[in-house]
């Protein structure tokens, strides 16, 4: 389990967290800095110049779920991480790297008003022995706190907020723990109960009168995807495209409605199961079956109406070229079989030419 401790930079985050290690037994306390430090060390100067934020850096979002993983091999856990997240694209790809490994994610945020905030960072002494440095320290965070303003937006909806405002350190850890004990902040992200095999996965593709096809925004992951999901157990992909579009859009489709365009093999890459994905065409929707979608607004956070091309802003590369070769197939009427989102065989000349995606001849 990570107990992850967002908030403000200065609301004394890593302070609480250090109480809380002492009220959690087993529990472990890891600073993703560490891992922000060594690339800074490792990483060529010319690459590190013009980061100043070490979330910035792939290498570094990618690194802390699998430092994260590993710590926890080692200890009963939970881990304690204090870390400021504020960027919502990045807590996608973190949290979603960290359900992808069955770990189980409790989001807290510290808050306290503005003023208190402003006091926290001007008594803060990061480097002792060095004013200049601590006075930079403090300046950053300063700077910082607009952002946090406005990321407070979706910190509400996504995390537990902790008013810090009357609490000391000890006492802010011990409200966390209570809150860690009834669950209140865990996430709610969606994982599969077989999480080291791969999967079978059954996709919808849904479209307006425009032929724009709908995306939705999982809160789990930073890419958009295709309503749907995995089959479970026992269940007929087509029985699990109509559970997974009811689940997620409040749409019941009948099993007439489904025509099979692609059938796509996608490789595990990493953490990140593979497996068989079907790609279903479910049909045109009306101007009021569009309005009548209802999101579970703790798996997804919107839908999008896109285009080929502007879906390729949204998915990853051989999700669009799956899409592709999905919206080719159904305006020829033919099924498609793809590997990694290319067509094989004969299907590999008549795979559509779609911008920044290489055409397959």
């Amino acid at each position: 389990m990570i107990v992850w401790v967002n908030g403000a930079f200065g609301v004394g985050k890593t302070s609480a967290c250090r109480e809380l290690v002492e009220l959690l037994p087993g529990s472990l306390l890891f600073d993703p800095e560490t891992v922000g430090q060594e690339l800074r060390r490792l990483l060529p100067a010319d690459r590190m110049t013009p980061v100043s934020d070490y979330q910035d850096l792939p290498s570094w979002r990618r690194l802390v779920p699998e430092v994260a993983t590993a710590l926890l091999a080692e200890v009963p856990g939970p881990l304690v991480v204090p870390m400021t997240l504020l960027r919502e694209d990045y807590r996608d790809e973190l949290f979603g790297a960290l359900a992808a490994r069955g770990l189980a994610v409790h989001h807290f945020v510290l808050d306290a008003a503005e003023t208190i905030l402003q006091e926290r960072i001007a008594a803060r002494e990061e480097c002792p022995g060095d004013p200049a440095a601590s006075a930079r320290i403090r300046t950053w965070c300063l700077e910082h706190l607009p952002q946090y303003r406005h990321a407070k937006r979706w910190l509400t909806r996504d995390a537990e907020l902790v008013d810090t405002g009357g609490l000391d350190a000890v006492r802010t850890a011990e409200r966390l723990a209570e809150l860690i004990k009834d669950g209140t902040a865990r996430c709610p992200i969606v994982q599969s109960t077989d999480s080291t095999g791969d999967t079978v996965a059954a996709a919808v593709l849904l479209f307006d009168e425009q032929d724009r096809v709908l995306l939705v925004d999982p809160v789990y992951k930073p890419s958009w995807e295709f309503p749907g999901g995995v089959v479970e157990r026992g269940e007929a992909p087509t029985d699990a495209a109509q559970r997974e579009v009811a689940e997620e859009l409040g749409l019941r489709l009948e099993t007439s409605a489904l025509r099979l365009l692609a059938v796509d093999w996608e490789p595990r890459t990493g953490p990140r199961r593979g497996g068989l994905r079907l790609v279903y065409d479910g049909g045109r929707l009306s101007g009021n079956a569009l309005a009548a979608l209802r999101l579970p607004p703790e798996e997804l956070r919107g839908w999008r109406l896109v285009t080929l091309e502007e879906a390729g802003a949204l998915l990853p590369p051989a999700r669009q070229r799956r899409l592709g070769a999905a919206l080719d197939a159904r305006e020829r009427g033919e099924l498609r079989y793809l590997e990694a989102g290319v067509p094989t065989a004969d299907g590999a000349r008549r795979a559509p030419r779609v911008d920044g995606v290489p055409r397959t001849e």
